[in-house]
């Protein structure tokens, strides 16, 4: 067997695009079964976990298809759809080449209110942990990220050092996702947003809450500030 060649991108990126270049190269036909899990661990000599976070993004970008206990497949193309797609923004500075920078405002554990605990699927007063942190690229503010976190899916969250790692790679890593709800508006930030940030309270931001979530339980629910100025989002889509 020819080991693939040796890469500077990340393991799990690694993976990814080898099946890309083979989806791409019509290798897998419509409804083929691509290599397994266990095949992918051997090849690229990396953990299950790495990938299954290559699989679990060309899922949702609607390349593949996974049937439990059966296997991966090449998606049917005459499916089309709007997907977003869940990225590490570590992963998104670190690829124009800059440095990322995070400021860990607040981490703790405290009591769920009634509306959070419904979000998360908690009883009201259950505990959850609780994150600020204000991501900077070259030293520019560029994201507000206030996250709350069921205990139950990430025990240890808050023994993570997140200036080294994000929150976002840290639960790809220690959860299995399943699925993701998102909304999306202009809006202005709070006081305390606009003073993280660095912006005057009549910037308008783009402002994105999601949740997570495993087969059976809700993993996080976060607000995500960008400057307007600052940030934008964009995606693609193929027929």
């Amino acid at each position: 067997m020819v080991s693939p060649p040796r890469s500077a991108a990340a393991p799990y990126h690694r993976v990814k695009q080898h099946l890309l270049d083979a989806l791409a190269q019509g290798r897998f036909p419509p409804g083929a079964l691509m290599p397994s899990e266990a095949d992918l661990v051997a090849r690229f000599g990396v953990s299950r976990m790495t990938v299954n976070r290559a699989l679990r993004e060309l899922q949702a970008e609607g390349l593949i298809e996974r049937v439990q206990g059966v296997g991966t497949f090449a998606a049917q193309l005459h499916r089309v759809s709007s997907t977003l797609t869940i990225r590490d923004l570590h992963d998104e500075i670190a690829e124009r080449g800059h440095r990322h920078e995070a400021r860990v405002q607040l981490a703790r554990e405290e009591a769920a209110p009634a509306a959070l605990a419904r979000q998360l699927g908690l009883e009201t007063g259950a505990p959850v942990f609780h994150t600020l942190i204000v991501h900077s690229e070259e030293g520019v503010a560029l994201q507000c990220e206030d996250r709350y976190v069921n205990p139950g899916c990430a025990p240890d969250y808050l023994s993570v050092d997140f200036t080294q790692t994000t929150p976002t790679h840290y639960l790809f890593e220690v959860t299995a996702l399943w699925r993701a709800q998102y909304s999306i508006e202009a809006a202005l930030p709070t006081r305390q947003e606009a003073a993280l940030l660095g912006i005057s309270v009549r910037d308008p931001c783009l402002v994105v809450v999601r949740r997570t979530f495993t087969r059976d339980a809700a993993i996080t629910i976060a607000r995500l500030v960008q400057p307007g100025s600052r940030y934008t989002l964009h995606g693609e889509f193929a027929p």
